[in-house]
């Protein structure tokens, strides 16, 4: 488990999911975890999805300017906005500091 030092950014993205292209969604979340996992200053995401279509999508970063950088990606914004159009009813972003990591396991 990765804990995050106080200061880091965490962007929490959560979306509900259409019907629509789900092996074209499947590719482009592929794609889009390889890109972000070579992005400057991305430190690791976690992921949460509900049988509904609910996906949750937490992204680490070491300061907002990678986290800027991420959402300024070409690759991200043509992926994001194809996502509007097609794969997603509705989604909010909520961008925060970390304060406290803490990490259990049995």
């Amino acid at each position: 488990m990765i804990l995050h030092p106080p200061g880091n950014v965490a962007v929490i993205f959560c979306a509900q999911r259409t019907a629509d292209g789900e092996a074209e969604y499947q590719a482009a979340a592929t794609e889009m975890s390889q890109l972000v996992a070579k992005q400057d200053g991305f430190l690791g995401e976690d992921h949460a999805r509900s049988a509904g279509g609910i996906g949750i999508t937490i992204s680490y970063w070491r300061d907002d300017d990678s986290a800027k950088a991420w959402r300024d990606d070409p690759r991200h914004a043509a992926i994001r906005e194809k996502g509007r159009d097609l794969w997603y009813a509705e989604y909010s972003l909520h961008v925060t500091r970390v304060e406290r990591s803490y990490a259990w396991q049995k």
